[in-house]
């Protein structure tokens, strides 16, 4: 298996300054996938092996597209051979440096 994770925005365009609903539609797609998933403000992670991922990505996509939305993907991927769980170790090793502060304890 070749592991994957990767950062991906999918947004319409064209259809107003509110896009909170068609994004909903979006992740709706991705959390149903089955693979380890995780939003944030502006992208959604998934991990999960090359294809299933790139799979999940194109539905996701085509949910606004084959409603005639005009669909932007932005997808950034990290293919890194022989490891697992990337989705939160990544994070965990940060957070450890930082003596176990996570991003939600800081107010802006």
């Amino acid at each position: 298996m070749m592991n994957t994770l990767v950062a991906v925005s999918i947004a319409p365009i064209g259809i107003g300054e509110e896009l909170a609903a068609e994004v909903a539609e979006v992740v709706k797609v991705i959390r149903a996938s089955g693979l380890p998933n995780r939003t944030t403000s502006m992208f959604t992670e998934i991990e999960g092996p090359w294809d299933e991922v790139m799979r999940v990505v194109k539905e996701a996509t085509f949910v606004l597209a084959e409603k005639g939305i005009r669909t932007e993907v932005v997808l950034k991927a990290d293919v890194r051979p022989g490891f697992t769980n990337m989705i939160t170790t990544k994070v965990d090793k940060i957070n450890n440096i930082l003596g176990g502060e996570d991003e939600h304890q800081k107010k802006v």
